[in-house]
């Protein structure tokens, strides 16, 4: 398992899933040890990797017991060693980490350890993302409250996952642990769905009305499209573009159980796409949940750290710059325009809007604290932006900025919603 994944071929998590699927006879105790072994060597890499240059044997072998060494007891561990194996981890657990340099100790590359020590609380940071995540999931407002569903949960097998309401958002609840949301009757019958607190706080963001039209310029699978469409009270209309068909038809479950009736499901071309230009100056909002490196998201995708690079930050970086000027058309005069990533570099972040704003003199930017208010009101931000961090907010990594059109005195008012980018 662990060979395949550091092929880095595809994402972590999509080849456990397929090895699982290859291996049906693990039951779920064993799939959840496979994944926590796996999980912990790429967060550690770096430093077990430096490790195992002191014993002898297959590399990948060694690395394979030091993620164990995470999962199982010394006891159950050492059944499956050799007598040079199992001196050769006592030797590896007697090492004094503090001597290691941060890169080394924290598992960074180079590039990334160096950007991130540009950054307020580098350390702090660090260790955060580092860590491991508890599970957050949110309401879907349209059918459930949350104080209802936090009692539902209490009461059932779910207390053991010791479910509390998460700290900034409404709309959310934490887990403890791994939990199998997706077998439970609640998510089926789309009362909950997984989402991480800092990106349901985009929706407050966003400010949806009913109504509207409101366009999620890169909803992927769909996760802030059902919360935007449920604050909407399944009114207006919510189209959901994206790139990928793919993933587009793999958020169309969720679109089904959540109950909502004013999401479109639109797949555009990355450049000049005639829906997109149809609907130029319409939308009262639009979010882009840009395309980005991810960094944010460590705590549960810590292979990112070694498939990202600084040629591939670039690229998206220029992908990103692209979206932002194409969909900010879309924006109709005194509309909203928010733009967001799960990155904490500010070259993917508060260097883009600076840059798009000092193209686009049209565009204001809003005070993001001041816009959550209402609705987060445990929530205090620093600056105009919303900048989430785990070390901070126990979060993921989010940034968010949130821009307003100019509407001239003379702009003729905004078609309808009813005219759409299918010329309905």
């Amino acid at each position: 398992m662990l060979g395949e994944v550091l092929q880095w071929e595809y994402p972590a998590d999509a080849v456990l899933s397929h090895w699982f699927r290859a291996h049906p006879k693990l039951g779920s105790r064993d799939r959840g040890e496979v994944a926590d072994a796996v999980f912990d060597v790429l967060r550690n890499l770096r430093r077990y990797r430096q490790f195992a240059e002191s014993g002898v044997g297959p590399s990948a072998r060694r690395l394979a017991i030091l993620g164990l060494s995470t999962v199982f007891s010394k006891d159950v561990l050492n059944t499956g060693l050799d007598d040079v194996e199992r001196d050769w981890l006592e030797h590896v657990r007697r090492i004094d980490v503090a001597g290691l340099s941060r890169a080394v100790r924290a598992s960074l590359p180079d590039w990334l350890d160096e950007r991130l020590s540009r950054l307020e609380d580098a350390d702090a940071l660090i260790d955060a993302l580092n860590a491991t995540a508890p599970l957050d999931i949110r309401v879907n407002p349209l059918k459930v409250e949350r104080d209802a569903m936090l009692a539902s949960l209490r009461s059932g097998p779910a207390a053991r996952f010791d479910p509390a309401p998460t700290p900034y958002s409404p709309w959310g609840i934490r887990l403890q642990g791994r939990p199998p949301v997706n077998r439970w009757p609640m998510f089926e019958n789309g009362e909950i769905e997984v989402q991480d607190e800092g990106s349901q706080i985009l929706a407050a963001l966003v400010g949806v009305k009913r109504g509207e039209m409101v366009i999620d310029y890169c909803a992927g699978a769909g996760g802030k499209t059902l919360l935007l469409g449920a604050l909407m009270r399944s009114t207006g209309r919510l189209y959901a573009f994206d790139v990928s068909a793919a993933r587009l038809a793999r958020a169309k479950p969720r679109f089904a159980r959540s109950g909502l009736s004013n999401i479109v499901p639109v797949v555009i071309a990355d450049d000049n796409d005639q829906r997109v230009k149809r609907l130029r100056g319409k939308a009262q909002r639009v979010l882009i949940d840009a395309p980005c490196s991810g960094l944010g998201t460590l705590r549960r995708n810590p292979d990112l750290k070694w498939r990202q690079h600084p040629e591939s930050l670039q690229e998206l970086m220029a992908v990103q710059a692209r979206i932002l000027r194409q969909a900010s058309r879309c924006v109709a005069p005194g509309g909203r325009l928010v733009y967001a990533t799960c990155s904490v570099l500010p070259e993917e972040n508060e260097k883009q809007v600076e840059a798009f704003l000092a193209e686009n003199p049209e565009f204001t930017l809003l005070d993001a604290g001041k816009i959550v208010q209402d609705r987060c009101k445990n929530l205090t931000l620093q600056g105009p932006w919303l900048a989430m961090r785990p070390d901070r907010h126990g979060t993921d990594g989010f940034f968010a900025a949130v821009m307003e059109r100019a509407k001239p005195a003379d702009a003729k008012p905004a078609l309808e919603a009813e005219d759409g980018p299918e010329g309905d």
